[in-house]
């Protein structure tokens, strides 16, 4: 773990990004005066946190990677099973957590970043009935709003939540006049949004994934109280 932080540390300090290489085997092997077991060990951990690639063959080795959350979906979802918690548990940090970041994106979503969002609200409703592209639009939508809040915690979380609680993992449908439901929604917090009303932007948000929640809650009940599973989490 020591000599993974250093060679994170050290990735930072000479301003690596995704797809710079890394030093060779031998070169780190003299860097942190480490056994080649410890180094490998050390590289294949942060492989598994998705923070590089090990690539074999010649000219092969460590490659800087984008880290996404996904990592920290699954180890949540591992967390949350070894404490017996319910998949409801998700969806009441959901009604906690994104009207904040709604209310947050308000005031800080820039024009780029509500024009990317206007442009889901639009696949949805040209994709209505295309259930699939409709809801990776859906999932968009949340993501920027996540991001858009200027909070990067918030937008790890929101997009290791999405991983974790997407219905169709649990058996939960969307027909159409659910989907159309959704789509309402999500325009009225565009609306708020784009009118960088805070509080009704939080309003709106809150009143989307509470009537969400209510789908759930009535049409699918003992979903809710099923044990969250770590082998259910979207790659």
């Amino acid at each position: 773990m020591i000599i993974a932080q250093r060679i994170v540390a050290d990735m930072k300090a000479q301003g690596l990004t995704a797809g710079d290489k890394l030093p060779s085997e031998r070169a780190m092997l003299e860097e942190y005066s480490v056994g080649r077991g410890t180094l490998r060990e050390a590289l294949r951990y942060l492989e598994l946190q998705g923070t590089l690639t090990l690539k074999p063959g010649p000219g092969g080795g460590p490659v800087v990677a984008s880290p996404d959350a996904s990592h920290l979906a699954a180890n949540l979802m591992l967390l949350l099973q070894f404490a017996q918690a319910p998949y409801r548990v998700i969806m009441e940090a959901r009604n906690a957590l994104e009207p904040v970041m709604a209310t947050l994106a308000a005031e800080r979503m820039d024009a780029d970043d509500l024009a990317r969002l206007g442009e889901t609200v639009t696949n949805m409703r040209d994709n209505l009935a295309d259930r699939a592209t409709f809801l990776a639009a859906n999932k968009g939508f949340h993501d920027i709003i996540a991001w858009s809040s200027g909070n990067a915690l918030f937008g790890y979380l929101v997009d290791a939540i999405l991983g974790m609680l997407d219905g169709t993992v649990l058996g939960i449908d969307y027909p159409l006049h659910r989907r159309g439901a959704i789509l309402e929604a999500h325009e009225k917090v565009y609306q708020a949004l784009s009118s960088q009303d805070p509080t009704l932007a939080g309003e709106a948000m809150r009143d989307h994934i509470m009537e969400y929640t209510r789908y759930a809650e009535v049409k699918y009940p003992e979903l809710l109280t099923q044990e969250v599973s770590w082998d259910q989490v979207l790659a």
